[in-house]
């Protein structure tokens, strides 16, 4: 018998290459109404939240619903690119070919920005991933690329997105006059535990489960381990169901909880 026989599971939901299952809580529902507020009104967005909080999945599924007659996205990650790199990633991204000169690449973001908007009729949205980090040259640049002269609005929409550091960056006074410009700012909170109850159970339904899998004690155990972080609790329960199946269980006592929590090293 293997895992997924074992527990009744079409797939294991927690493994991150497996199919996809969208769980809505309240915090993504709130960040995917703010992320639409902002394609209305364009201009600049952050989206912030410590690791394994969402942000990605947010972000994936967010732009995925995007009329593409109406919306054309670029994605780059600024973890550890230059100014001159990122003006290349971004050109390439909105599917022009990057020059040598970073005033040539500027030119002709600019361009193909105004292509989209005034011909083609569609709102480009940069998505700026991984941007914690982000250098002060990047962010000093973002508020030029962006501005249009004589534009009286935004033509594209900017989302930065990042760990909570993103927000402390751009507080500080350099940056102000980009910080005046954000028309959304989020943070993505950790789930409930109650909304981390609902999390475990949308994942084993989504997977074709009907059969009970964790004990409660075992269940309350892996919140109290993940913290409200919805990575961690794919983590921990992955594990869990793991270490199940080596010992011919079929559901996953407090004990085994336990054991896969010293797997994660989170015991």
């Amino acid at each position: 018998m293997d895992i997924n026989a074992r527990f009744g599971l079409e797939f294991n939901p927690f493994l991150k290459n497996s199919r996809e299952i969208l769980v809505e809580t309240k915090a993504y529902q709130e960040a995917v109404f703010r992320l639409n507020y902002l394609a209305k009104t364009r201009g600049f967005g952050l989206l912030t939240g410590g690791p394994g909080k969402g942000k990605t999945t947010v972000i994936r599924n967010w732009t995925a619903s995007l009329n593409p007659s109406l919306f054309s996205v670029a994605y780059t990650s600024l973890s550890t690119l230059t100014v001159q790199e990122f003006y290349r990633n971004l050109a390439a991204e909105l599917g022009l070919q990057p020059v040598y000169r970073k005033s040539d690449n500027f030119r002709i973001i600019q361009a193909e920005i105004t292509r989209l908007t005034m011909e083609k009729r569609r709102t480009p949205v940069i998505v700026l991933d991984e941007a914690s980090y982000i250098s002060s040259g990047v962010l000093n640049d973002l508020k030029l690329l962006f501005n249009f002269e004589m534009d009286s609005r935004d033509r594209a929409v900017v989302l930065l997105s990042g760990l909570s550091q993103l927000n402390t960056t751009l507080r500080l006074g350099v940056h102000e006059p980009l910080r005046q410009r954000l028309v959304m700012n989020y943070h993505l909170e950790g789930l409930s535990k109650e909304e981390g109850r609902e999390y475990l159970s949308a994942k084993l339904r989504g997977a074709g489960c009907h059969q009970p899998v964790f004990e409660d004690a075992a269940i309350e155990a892996l919140l109290n381990a993940a913290d409200g972080v919805p990575r961690l609790i794919n983590k921990i329960a992955n594990a869990a169901l793991l270490a199940a199946h080596s010992q011919n269980l079929n559901l996953v006592s407090a004990d085994t909880l336990m054991l896969a929590l010293n797997d994660c090293e989170l015991g």
